[in-house]
C-alpha cells in the first residue's frame, strides 16, 4: 500500500479521485491516520450533496462520524489505478532484490512495495 505521504503528494500534484467501490482512503488529522477505510456499497458510500462529494459511513456506532466531505480524506490508490495514471509512459514492473522496480520510458523507480514504486513513478511523472 502506498504511504499517506505519497498519497498527499499525488493529491497536491493534481491527481483527481472519483470514488468507487473498493477504493481505499484515510481520514487524516482526527487521530485516525492508521485506519484505512474502503468505499463499499454497504458501509461506506459516496453521495453528491450540494455540489460536492460526501462520504457517508453507514451503521457506524463506534465513533461520531456519519459523513465527511471527500476533500477531507486522502485517497490511497491501488496498483492498477496507479499503473493507469502512468499511461503510455509505463514500461514494466519487475521484482528486484529488496522490492519492486517500475520502469517508465524515461526513468525507473524502486520501492519495498509495488504500489509504492508505482506511486513514486507517478509523482516523478507529474513533477511533484
Amino acid at each position: 500500500m502506498i504511504t499517506i505521504e505519497q498519497a498527499g503528494r499525488l493529491r497536491k500534484a493534481g491527481v483527481l479521485w472519483a470514488p468507487t467501490a473498493g477504493d481505499r482512503f484515510v481520514v487524516p488529522d482526527r487521530d485516525m491516520d492508521d485506519d484505512v477505510f474502503v468505499v463499499s456499497d454497504m458501509t461506506v458510500e459516496v453521495h453528491d450533496y450540494q455540489g460536492s462529494k460526501v462520504i457517508g459511513f453507514n451503521g457506524t456506532t463506534e465513533w461520531a462520524l456519519d459523513s465527511i466531505e471527500q476533500r477531507e480524506v486522502i485517497w490511497l490508490p491501488r496498483e492498477e489505478q496507479l499503473r493507469a495514471l502512468l499511461g503510455e509512459h509505463f514500461q514494466s514492473l519487475e521484482s528486484v532484490p529488496g522490492g519492486y522496480r517500475v520502469s517508465l520510458s524515461e526513468s525507473s523507480h524502486t520501492a519495498d512495495d509495488a504500489e509504492q514504486a508505482y506511486a513514486q513513478a507517478v509523482i516523478h511523472l507529474l513533477g511533484a
